[in-house]
């Protein structure tokens, strides 16, 4: 099978490539979501080491930079209460934490979560963190940039592997919201 984007040699429906993913990766490509199934995704095999987007793109190619996404994990804190939610911006832009994440979250303050947080709350691996398959009651905040995109290139849950998804699947998600000024 051919990527629709990049120049990967190992590509093929996430659904031939589940042994790859983590549980909860698993789990959501099953279920689907929306319109989406399992075979509409694309796994690439890839090795950890070049999981890291710089690695990756230099990698695989310069133009995947425009097509990748960062998925991060991010903590809103009002009060006593925390909010865990995920972010989703193209691999170019920054996530605005402290300004557009902070005010719909509605937290007086927001960072990105521990590591050890992201970590344990998504059973995903770090820097491999995808918005699918994420605990349903997270926020997913997606930049419109990102649901713009006719493929878009995310981690797989693994740090080997990365998801080839179509933009708009992204925005079917359980808890997506699109949020104007989320990558600046």
């Amino acid at each position: 099978m051919r990527a629709p984007i990049g120049t990967f040699e190992d590509a093929s429906p996430a659904s031939e490539r589940l042994d790859l993913l983590p549980a909860p990766v698993v789990a959501a490509l099953a279920a689907g979501w929306g319109d989406v199934t399992a075979d509409r995704i694309i796994h690439v095999d890839s090795h950890p080491a070049v999981a890291d987007t710089a690695v990756f793109v230099e990698h695989y190619g310069a133009d995947l930079l425009d097509t990748s996404a960062n998925c991060v994990v991010v903590a809103g804190k009002r009060g006593g209460e925390v909010t865990l939610a995920a972010c989703v911006v193209l691999s170019r832009t920054r996530v605005d934490v402290n300004g557009a994440v902070r005010k719909h979250l509605g937290a007086r303050k927001a960072s990105f979560a521990a590591m050890d947080t992201a970590v344990g709350e998504t059973g995903m691996e770090y820097g491999g963190i995808t918005p699918i398959g994420l605990p349903a009651s997270w926020p997913l905040l997606l930049d419109p940039a990102v649901v713009d995109e006719e493929w878009v290139l995310i981690g797989s849950g693994s740090r080997r592997g990365k998801l080839i998804v179509p933009g708009k699947a992204l925005a079917a998600l359980p808890g997506a919201v699109v949020v104007e000024g989320l990558g600046v």
